[in-house]
């Protein structure tokens, strides 16, 4: 038996890149799952997953920054399973631009997805949690803005530095409830939206940025959608019972140099 046996799983994000590998991670530990993206190749992903790991999985698909979608996802995973114990909010956007050059669409775009989205797929899970007194939620903040920050990351790093924040407080309000509240802070993940990074920052090489990262990193390597899976999974199930309102980092120790020379 898994870790996650008999649990049902809500992940938002869940169509690829983090998503998909802590969704893999979470049906390999036997959790079932409503998994909510808003891309309809997310079906593809429950039918192997359920063929593969013999779990149950209901794609659902939302648009997190609309209130009406989590409540319907919500609504309709109850529906199909009857009760929700751990909610993986991952659903976000990362847009690279000059802070003086952004523009109020960028900023919005940022806060509606990675902010608001978190709101509201919390506020529409968390009834069902504290009627059952019991739930986990694990948020998908980052490295950038609670730790560190580049150039053209503004956005991102105010809406990834606002899940901490939010953590804290969902963590404290809920603790009564028997609800525990954990963000996890990735550092570079080789996934579609590591990608697209490169591609922002040298559309001539994006191969070339993302081997300068890897080679920064005292592991010497990206990390893997399914590592970040791993650590979603740990502070989903019951041997993370008494961990709350906290933050773990999973970056390769990209964060401990102390120089700015990359690969040094």
């Amino acid at each position: 038996m898994g870790k996650l046996s008999g649990k049902v799983a809500l992940i938002t994000g869940a169509s690829k890149g983090i998503g998909e590998g802590i969704a893999c991670v979470y049906a390999r530990e036997g959790a079932d799952l409503i998994l909510c993206a808003r891309s309809e190749s997310t079906k593809t992903l429950c039918e192997e997953l359920m063929h593969a790991y013999g779990i149950r999985a209901q794609f659902v698909r939302c648009d997190v920054s609309r209130m009406e979608d989590c409540r319907e996802a919500v609504r309709l995973g109850m529906e199909q399973f009857g009760r929700i114990d751990v909610l993986v909010s991952n659903a976000g956007v990362c847009r690279l631009g000059s802070f003086l050059d952004a523009s109020e669409e960028d900023r919005d775009h940022h806060i509606d997805v990675n902010i608001k989205g978190t709101w509201n797929i919390a506020q529409a899970v968390l009834p069902v949690m504290v009627e059952a007194h019991s739930g986990r939620i694990v948020i998908m903040s980052s490295v950038t803005g609670y730790m560190v920050a580049d150039p053209g990351e503004a956005a991102y790093a105010l809406s990834k530095a606002a899940l901490i924040g939010l953590t804290k407080a969902l963590a404290r309000e809920f603790a009564k409830d028997g609800i525990c509240v954990n963000a996890i802070c990735p550092g570079y993940v080789d996934t579609p939206m590591a990608q697209s990074i490169a591609v922002q920052s040298n559309a001539e090489d994006p191969a070339s940025v993302t081997q300068g990262i890897a080679a920064a990193t005292p592991l010497g390597r990206l990390a893997t959608p399914e590592e970040v899976g791993e650590l979603a999974a740990f502070l989903g199930s019951e041997e993370a019972r008494y961990i709350t309102g906290t933050q773990v980092v999973i970056d390769g120790g990209s964060t401990l140099p102390e120089t700015i020379s990359v690969g040094s």
